[in-house]
């Protein structure tokens, strides 16, 4: 599988993109993401890197699940005892944001393959649950609170 142009493919077959992670936008500008590669491309990577190295004997769900939950505490450990962290992480180091952009990518990979493995439509899925998030936490109702859904009155 190639890399894609300076960049480095991950240890779970995912090319990582630009070698350096961007810097913050200013304030006030919007974030998004690139339009490639998209969920399906991610998930066909991953199942042909898996392939390549007959790994899918050890790509089960209650396998893939225990890994995802061990990347994302490799996140949380990258902010662990930082307090507070500005969005677009402004005061990171290169290295401390490449290493953010690293475990994000693990914890996406996994749970991209979870949902394959799952018969999981990962896109349709969460486009039903912003829906059914839209009727439980409608706009008029939530403005401005954390509350959970159960706590507000009719």
């Amino acid at each position: 599988m190639a890399a894609q142009q300076n960049g480095s493919v991950h240890a779970n077959g995912v090319a990582n993109g630009p070698a350096s992670p961007k810097r913050p936008e200013p304030e006030g500008e919007q974030f998004s993401f690139s339009a490639e590669p998209s969920l399906e491309h991610i998930r066909r990577l991953q199942a042909e890197f898996t392939a390549e190295r007959d790994w899918s004997q050890f790509h089960q769900p209650r396998n893939l699940l225990l890994a995802l939950v061990g990347e994302v505490g490799e996140l949380a450990e990258l902010f662990q005892w930082r307090g507070e962290v500005a969005e677009g992480l402004p005061d990171w180091s290169d290295p401390d944001r490449e290493k953010v952009s690293q475990e994000l990518s693990d914890v996406c990979i996994y749970l991209v393959e979870l949902a394959e493995k799952c018969r999981v439509d990962l896109p349709q899925a969460v486009l039903q649950k912003m829906e059914l998030n839209r009727r439980k936490y409608p706009a008029s109702k939530v403005h401005g609170s954390a509350k959970k859904y159960t706590e507000y009155t009719d």
